[in-house]
Protein backbone atom coordinates (compact mmCIF):
# COMPACT_ATOMS: atom_id res chain seq x y z
CA UNK A 1 0.00 0.00 0.00
CA UNK A 2 1.41 3.24 -0.62
CA UNK A 3 1.99 6.12 1.91
CA UNK A 4 1.46 9.89 2.02
CA UNK A 5 4.22 11.60 1.16
CA UNK A 6 5.18 14.91 3.35
CA UNK A 7 4.18 17.33 0.67
CA UNK A 8 0.61 14.98 0.35
CA UNK A 9 1.36 12.94 -2.33
CA UNK A 10 1.70 9.65 -3.09
CA UNK A 11 4.60 8.29 -2.50
CA UNK A 12 5.64 3.89 -3.21
CA UNK A 13 6.08 2.37 0.34
CA UNK A 14 9.20 0.76 -0.66
CA UNK A 15 11.23 4.59 -0.68
CA UNK A 16 13.22 4.94 1.77
CA UNK A 17 11.90 6.99 4.98
CA UNK A 18 13.13 7.72 8.67
CA UNK A 19 10.56 9.16 11.19
CA UNK A 20 11.18 9.48 14.99
CA UNK A 21 9.22 8.63 17.34
CA UNK A 22 7.85 11.93 17.99
CA UNK A 23 6.59 13.58 14.65
CA UNK A 24 8.22 16.81 15.68
CA UNK A 25 11.53 15.27 15.99
CA UNK A 26 11.07 13.81 11.98
CA UNK A 27 14.71 13.72 10.75
CA UNK A 28 15.44 15.75 7.12
CA UNK A 29 16.19 14.11 4.43
CA UNK A 30 19.34 14.59 2.52
CA UNK A 31 20.29 13.84 -0.85
CA UNK A 32 23.91 13.53 -1.69
CA UNK A 33 24.59 13.15 -5.83
CA UNK A 34 28.22 12.38 -6.65
CA UNK A 35 30.05 10.41 -9.60
CA UNK A 36 33.07 8.19 -10.08
CA UNK A 37 35.25 10.30 -12.53
CA UNK A 38 38.11 10.50 -9.89
CA UNK A 39 38.08 10.24 -6.34
CA UNK A 40 37.35 13.10 -4.37
CA UNK A 41 33.53 13.33 -5.64
CA UNK A 42 33.19 10.35 -3.72
CA UNK A 43 35.06 10.48 -1.01
CA UNK A 44 34.00 14.17 0.06
CA UNK A 45 30.23 12.30 -0.67
CA UNK A 46 31.16 9.38 1.30
CA UNK A 47 32.78 11.57 4.44
CA UNK A 48 29.49 13.85 4.44
CA UNK A 49 27.31 11.25 4.42
CA UNK A 50 28.91 9.70 7.66
CA UNK A 51 29.39 13.10 9.30
CA UNK A 52 25.67 14.10 8.39
CA UNK A 53 24.10 10.61 9.40
CA UNK A 54 23.32 11.08 13.07
CA UNK A 55 20.97 14.49 12.25
CA UNK A 56 19.55 13.17 8.96
CA UNK A 57 18.94 10.47 6.73
CA UNK A 58 21.05 10.48 4.14
CA UNK A 59 21.07 9.16 0.65
CA UNK A 60 24.12 9.16 -1.63
CA UNK A 61 24.01 8.71 -5.57
CA UNK A 62 25.17 8.48 -8.79
CA UNK A 63 23.10 9.46 -11.14
CA UNK A 64 25.25 9.00 -14.02
CA UNK A 65 25.36 5.36 -13.04
CA UNK A 66 22.20 5.33 -12.31
CA UNK A 67 21.08 6.39 -15.52
CA UNK A 68 23.19 4.55 -18.17
CA UNK A 69 25.83 1.99 -16.08
CA UNK A 70 27.39 0.43 -18.70
CA UNK A 71 28.21 3.77 -20.33
CA UNK A 72 29.20 5.31 -17.03
CA UNK A 73 31.78 2.33 -16.34
CA UNK A 74 33.19 2.82 -19.91
CA UNK A 75 33.51 6.55 -19.06
CA UNK A 76 35.06 6.14 -15.66
CA UNK A 77 37.92 3.75 -17.71
CA UNK A 78 38.48 6.11 -20.21
CA UNK A 79 38.64 8.95 -17.95
CA UNK A 80 40.96 7.25 -15.59
CA UNK A 81 43.27 6.30 -18.96
CA UNK A 82 43.18 9.68 -20.56
CA UNK A 83 44.35 11.30 -17.21
CA UNK A 84 47.03 8.86 -16.90
CA UNK A 85 48.73 8.40 -20.07
CA UNK A 86 47.62 11.28 -22.17
CA UNK A 87 47.34 14.37 -19.52
CA UNK A 88 47.72 16.86 -22.21
CA UNK A 89 44.40 15.86 -23.72
CA UNK A 90 42.23 15.88 -20.79
CA UNK A 91 43.64 19.60 -20.10
CA UNK A 92 42.04 20.01 -23.58
CA UNK A 93 39.03 19.02 -22.37
CA UNK A 94 38.72 19.44 -19.24
CA UNK A 95 39.32 23.74 -20.47
CA UNK A 96 36.49 23.31 -23.29
CA UNK A 97 34.02 22.79 -20.46
CA UNK A 98 34.49 26.38 -19.15
CA UNK A 99 32.69 27.49 -22.85
CA UNK A 100 29.89 24.69 -22.24
CA UNK A 101 26.07 26.12 -21.59
CA UNK A 102 25.26 23.08 -18.71
CA UNK A 103 22.05 25.89 -17.92
CA UNK A 104 20.52 24.37 -21.29
CA UNK A 105 19.55 20.46 -20.89
CA UNK A 106 22.00 18.00 -22.61
CA UNK A 107 20.72 15.39 -24.63
CA UNK A 108 24.13 12.98 -24.64
CA UNK A 109 23.33 12.67 -20.96
CA UNK A 110 19.42 12.62 -20.74
CA UNK A 111 19.51 9.62 -18.69
CA UNK A 112 21.43 10.96 -15.99
CA UNK A 113 19.09 13.83 -15.87
CA UNK A 114 16.14 11.20 -15.80
CA UNK A 115 17.58 9.46 -12.71
CA UNK A 116 18.08 12.74 -10.86
CA UNK A 117 14.40 13.31 -11.39
CA UNK A 118 13.89 9.92 -10.31
CA UNK A 119 16.33 10.39 -7.53
CA UNK A 120 13.98 13.57 -6.13
CA UNK A 121 10.53 12.06 -7.02
CA UNK A 122 11.52 8.88 -4.88
CA UNK A 123 13.33 10.23 -1.81
CA UNK A 124 12.01 13.71 -1.80
CA UNK A 125 15.07 15.58 -0.09
CA UNK A 126 14.36 18.59 2.10
CA UNK A 127 18.16 19.58 0.63
CA UNK A 128 20.51 18.00 -2.12
CA UNK A 129 24.02 18.35 -1.91
CA UNK A 130 26.16 17.66 -5.17
CA UNK A 131 29.51 16.80 -4.97
CA UNK A 132 30.13 17.11 -8.99
CA UNK A 133 29.53 20.24 -11.02
CA UNK A 134 27.02 19.42 -13.58
CA UNK A 135 23.99 18.08 -10.90
CA UNK A 136 23.22 21.69 -9.83
CA UNK A 137 22.12 22.57 -13.01
CA UNK A 138 19.98 19.37 -13.42
CA UNK A 139 18.77 19.38 -9.96
CA UNK A 140 17.69 22.95 -10.34
CA UNK A 141 15.47 22.66 -13.73
CA UNK A 142 13.65 19.88 -11.90
CA UNK A 143 12.25 23.05 -8.99
CA UNK A 144 10.13 24.25 -12.50
CA UNK A 145 7.34 21.61 -11.51
CA UNK A 146 8.37 21.03 -7.64
CA UNK A 147 9.00 22.22 -3.93
CA UNK A 148 12.26 23.69 -4.32
CA UNK A 149 14.72 23.23 -1.26
CA UNK A 150 17.90 24.55 -0.96
CA UNK A 151 21.15 23.64 -3.42
CA UNK A 152 24.63 23.21 -1.81
CA UNK A 153 27.83 22.53 -4.07
CA UNK A 154 30.84 20.80 -2.62
CA UNK A 155 33.68 22.13 -4.65
CA UNK A 156 36.52 19.19 -4.55
CA UNK A 157 38.71 21.68 -6.80
CA UNK A 158 41.17 24.07 -4.98
CA UNK A 159 42.34 27.31 -6.44
CA UNK A 160 41.40 26.07 -10.38
CA UNK A 161 37.78 25.75 -10.40
CA UNK A 162 36.36 25.10 -13.74
CA UNK A 163 33.41 27.37 -14.48
CA UNK A 164 31.07 24.43 -14.74
CA UNK A 165 31.33 24.93 -10.81
CA UNK A 166 31.06 28.84 -10.08
CA UNK A 167 28.46 29.39 -12.86
CA UNK A 168 26.21 26.25 -11.13
CA UNK A 169 22.64 27.73 -9.69
CA UNK A 170 23.67 26.68 -6.33
CA UNK A 171 23.09 28.71 -3.05
CA UNK A 172 25.89 27.62 -1.36
CA UNK A 173 29.02 26.39 -2.48
CA UNK A 174 31.58 24.86 0.22
CA UNK A 175 34.93 25.26 -0.38
CA UNK A 176 38.50 24.47 0.81
CA UNK A 177 40.09 27.62 1.48
CA UNK A 178 40.59 30.98 1.49
CA UNK A 179 42.51 31.03 -1.70
CA UNK A 180 39.48 29.28 -3.57
CA UNK A 181 37.06 31.71 -2.51
CA UNK A 182 39.83 34.61 -3.73
CA UNK A 183 39.39 32.44 -7.27
CA UNK A 184 35.89 32.50 -6.98
CA UNK A 185 35.27 36.16 -6.36
CA UNK A 186 36.84 36.89 -9.55
CA UNK A 187 34.61 34.81 -10.90
CA UNK A 188 32.18 36.87 -9.80
CA UNK A 189 30.44 34.53 -6.99
CA UNK A 190 29.47 36.49 -3.96
CA UNK A 191 31.47 36.19 -1.05
CA UNK A 192 28.33 34.97 1.28
CA UNK A 193 27.95 32.03 -1.01
CA UNK A 194 31.33 30.78 -0.72
CA UNK A 195 31.97 28.98 3.04
CA UNK A 196 35.40 27.69 4.01
CA UNK A 197 35.08 24.56 5.24
CA UNK A 198 37.83 22.27 4.20
CA UNK A 199 37.82 19.11 2.07
CA UNK A 200 35.25 16.51 3.55
CA UNK A 201 37.84 14.36 4.81
CA UNK A 202 36.95 11.01 6.91
CA UNK A 203 35.72 12.06 10.55
CA UNK A 204 38.20 9.93 11.57
CA UNK A 205 40.99 12.35 10.95
CA UNK A 206 39.52 13.60 14.31
CA UNK A 207 40.97 11.01 16.18
CA UNK A 208 44.36 10.02 14.64
CA UNK A 209 47.25 11.73 16.35
CA UNK A 210 50.14 12.73 13.70
CA UNK A 211 53.58 12.90 14.00
CA UNK A 212 54.83 16.30 15.73
CA UNK A 213 57.31 18.12 14.43
CA UNK A 214 59.76 17.23 17.20
CA UNK A 215 59.45 13.62 16.59
CA UNK A 216 62.74 11.31 16.17
CA UNK A 217 63.09 11.03 11.70
CA UNK A 218 65.23 8.39 11.73
CA UNK A 219 64.18 6.04 9.90
CA UNK A 220 62.21 8.45 7.42
CA UNK A 221 59.01 6.83 6.79
CA UNK A 222 57.78 7.77 3.64
CA UNK A 223 54.20 6.63 2.24
CA UNK A 224 54.27 6.18 -2.11
CA UNK A 225 51.17 6.11 -3.86
CA UNK A 226 52.40 5.48 -7.79
CA UNK A 227 50.23 5.71 -10.83
CA UNK A 228 49.84 2.92 -13.12
CA UNK A 229 51.89 5.16 -15.06
CA UNK A 230 54.16 6.10 -12.93
CA UNK A 231 57.71 5.96 -15.41
CA UNK A 232 61.32 4.72 -13.95
CA UNK A 233 58.88 3.34 -11.06
CA UNK A 234 61.69 1.40 -9.88
CA UNK A 235 64.48 4.26 -10.15
CA UNK A 236 61.59 6.59 -8.13
CA UNK A 237 62.27 3.62 -4.83
CA UNK A 238 65.50 3.58 -5.24
CA UNK A 239 65.35 7.30 -4.81
CA UNK A 240 63.65 7.60 -1.61
CA UNK A 241 65.71 4.52 -0.40
CA UNK A 242 68.74 6.07 -1.00
CA UNK A 243 68.20 8.20 1.96
CA UNK A 244 68.00 6.35 5.62
CA UNK A 245 64.52 5.69 4.92
CA UNK A 246 61.82 3.19 5.32
CA UNK A 247 58.92 2.66 2.25
CA UNK A 248 55.24 2.26 2.20
CA UNK A 249 53.53 1.49 -1.16
CA UNK A 250 50.18 1.43 -2.00
CA UNK A 251 49.52 -0.06 -5.35
CA UNK A 252 45.24 0.14 -5.03
CA UNK A 253 43.89 -0.92 -7.97
CA UNK A 254 47.37 -1.51 -10.28
CA UNK A 255 48.17 -4.44 -7.89
CA UNK A 256 48.96 -6.25 -11.23
CA UNK A 257 50.25 -3.64 -13.36
CA UNK A 258 53.06 -3.01 -10.40
CA UNK A 259 53.69 -5.67 -8.18
CA UNK A 260 56.34 -7.27 -10.33
CA UNK A 261 58.41 -4.29 -10.21
CA UNK A 262 58.16 -2.64 -6.68
CA UNK A 263 58.53 -6.42 -5.52
CA UNK A 264 61.92 -6.36 -7.03
CA UNK A 265 63.00 -3.86 -5.25
CA UNK A 266 61.75 -5.00 -2.40
CA UNK A 267 64.14 -7.44 -2.13
CA UNK A 268 66.68 -5.63 -3.29
CA UNK A 269 66.16 -3.72 0.16
CA UNK A 270 65.47 -5.90 2.45
CA UNK A 271 63.14 -4.90 5.83
CA UNK A 272 63.12 -1.44 4.51
CA UNK A 273 59.67 -2.41 1.83
CA UNK A 274 56.43 -2.31 2.84
CA UNK A 275 53.53 -3.27 0.38
CA UNK A 276 50.04 -3.03 0.50
CA UNK A 277 47.32 -3.67 -2.38
CA UNK A 278 44.12 -1.92 -1.92
CA UNK A 279 43.19 -0.30 1.71
CA UNK A 280 40.45 1.90 3.57
CA UNK A 281 43.41 2.67 6.16
CA UNK A 282 44.73 5.93 4.35
CA UNK A 283 44.07 8.53 7.36
CA UNK A 284 46.27 6.00 9.60
CA UNK A 285 49.08 5.53 6.79
CA UNK A 286 49.37 8.99 6.44
CA UNK A 287 49.18 10.48 10.06
CA UNK A 288 52.22 7.99 11.09
CA UNK A 289 54.28 8.51 7.84
CA UNK A 290 56.50 11.57 7.85
CA UNK A 291 56.30 12.23 4.22
CA UNK A 292 53.94 11.22 1.56
CA UNK A 293 54.12 11.07 -2.28
CA UNK A 294 51.37 10.64 -4.49
CA UNK A 295 49.53 12.60 -7.51
CA UNK A 296 47.69 16.28 -6.86
CA UNK A 297 44.32 14.64 -6.06
CA UNK A 298 41.96 16.51 -4.34
CA UNK A 299 41.38 14.02 -1.88
CA UNK A 300 44.65 12.73 -1.41
CA UNK A 301 46.10 16.22 -0.71
CA UNK A 302 43.83 17.04 1.61
CA UNK A 303 44.12 14.34 3.28
CA UNK A 304 47.29 14.48 3.32
CA UNK A 305 47.19 18.43 5.05
CA UNK A 306 44.49 17.05 7.13
CA UNK A 307 47.41 14.36 8.51
CA UNK A 308 49.36 17.50 8.75
CA UNK A 309 52.08 14.67 6.46
CA UNK A 310 54.14 17.08 4.17
CA UNK A 311 53.69 15.52 0.19
CA UNK A 312 56.26 16.13 -2.76
CA UNK A 313 53.62 15.43 -5.88
CA UNK A 314 55.02 13.16 -8.76
CA UNK A 315 51.97 13.19 -11.11
CA UNK A 316 49.41 16.19 -12.04
CA UNK A 317 46.47 15.50 -13.69
CA UNK A 318 46.31 19.17 -15.98
CA UNK A 319 43.34 21.52 -15.41
CA UNK A 320 41.21 20.37 -11.82
CA UNK A 321 44.96 19.11 -10.14
CA UNK A 322 46.84 22.13 -11.08
CA UNK A 323 45.18 24.06 -8.18
CA UNK A 324 46.40 21.11 -5.49
CA UNK A 325 49.67 21.61 -5.83
CA UNK A 326 49.44 25.47 -6.43
CA UNK A 327 48.32 25.48 -2.82
CA UNK A 328 50.77 23.41 -0.90
CA UNK A 329 53.03 25.20 -3.02
CA UNK A 330 51.06 28.58 -1.20
CA UNK A 331 51.37 26.96 1.99
CA UNK A 332 54.49 25.40 2.02
CA UNK A 333 53.74 22.62 2.83
CA UNK A 334 54.71 20.02 -0.25
CA UNK A 335 56.52 20.45 -3.99
CA UNK A 336 56.73 18.75 -7.18
CA UNK A 337 59.31 16.03 -7.98
CA UNK A 338 57.97 14.52 -10.81
CA UNK A 339 60.99 12.30 -11.87
CA UNK A 340 63.91 9.92 -9.38
CA UNK A 341 66.57 12.77 -9.41
CA UNK A 342 64.02 15.31 -8.15
CA UNK A 343 62.81 13.16 -5.62
CA UNK A 344 65.92 12.43 -4.00
CA UNK A 345 67.11 15.78 -4.27
CA UNK A 346 63.79 16.72 -2.33
CA UNK A 347 64.39 14.26 0.16
CA UNK A 348 67.34 15.24 0.87
CA UNK A 349 66.58 18.66 1.38
CA UNK A 350 63.87 17.93 3.91
CA UNK A 351 66.31 15.68 6.19
CA UNK A 352 69.09 18.17 5.47
CA UNK A 353 70.08 20.08 9.39
CA UNK A 354 68.23 17.23 11.42
CA UNK A 355 65.30 17.39 8.99
CA UNK A 356 65.08 21.54 9.09
CA UNK A 357 63.10 21.66 6.30
CA UNK A 358 60.88 19.51 7.10
CA UNK A 359 60.09 19.98 10.95
CA UNK A 360 59.13 24.06 9.40
CA UNK A 361 56.51 22.12 7.07
CA UNK A 362 55.10 20.42 9.84
CA UNK A 363 54.55 23.33 11.95
CA UNK A 364 52.62 25.17 9.09
CA UNK A 365 50.58 22.32 9.02
CA UNK A 366 49.70 22.28 12.50
CA UNK A 367 47.97 25.49 10.94
CA UNK A 368 46.08 24.59 7.76
CA UNK A 369 45.41 21.35 8.60
CA UNK A 370 41.24 20.69 8.74
CA UNK A 371 40.38 17.29 10.24
CA UNK A 372 37.40 18.68 11.39
CA UNK A 373 36.16 19.54 7.72
CA UNK A 374 33.19 16.89 7.76
CA UNK A 375 31.44 17.82 10.66
CA UNK A 376 31.85 21.82 10.13
CA UNK A 377 30.10 21.10 6.64
CA UNK A 378 27.60 18.88 8.16
CA UNK A 379 26.60 21.66 10.56
CA UNK A 380 26.70 23.89 7.85
CA UNK A 381 24.38 21.78 5.59
CA UNK A 382 22.21 21.05 8.73
CA UNK A 383 21.90 24.96 9.33
CA UNK A 384 20.25 25.49 6.22
CA UNK A 385 17.33 23.41 6.26
CA UNK A 386 13.88 24.77 6.81
CA UNK A 387 11.96 23.33 9.72
CA UNK A 388 10.00 20.82 8.93
CA UNK A 389 6.02 20.64 9.31
CA UNK A 390 5.16 17.28 10.93
CA UNK A 391 1.84 17.29 9.69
Amino acid sequence: MDKLSRNGNRRNSRSPIAVCEAPDLLKPRILILTASFGDGHNSAARNLAEALAPGAEVRVADPCHLGNPRINAFLCRAYREITTYTPLIWAWMYRSTDQQDFNKPLPFIAKTEDAVCDLLDDFQPDLVVNTYPLYPYMVDRQFATRRRVPIITVITDSIEVNAAWSRSPSDHFLITDEHTRESLLTQKIEAERSHITGFPVTPRFEKLTPIQADALIHPFKVLFFPTARTPHLKKIMRAILAHDTKLTIVMGRNVRRLFRKVNQVKKEFPGRVRLIGWTKRVPELLSSHHLVIGKAGGATVHEAIAAQCPMLVHHIVPGQEEGNIELLERYEIGSLATDAPKIQQAIGELLEGDAALWREQKKRLTIHSKPTASGKAARFILSKIAKIDPS
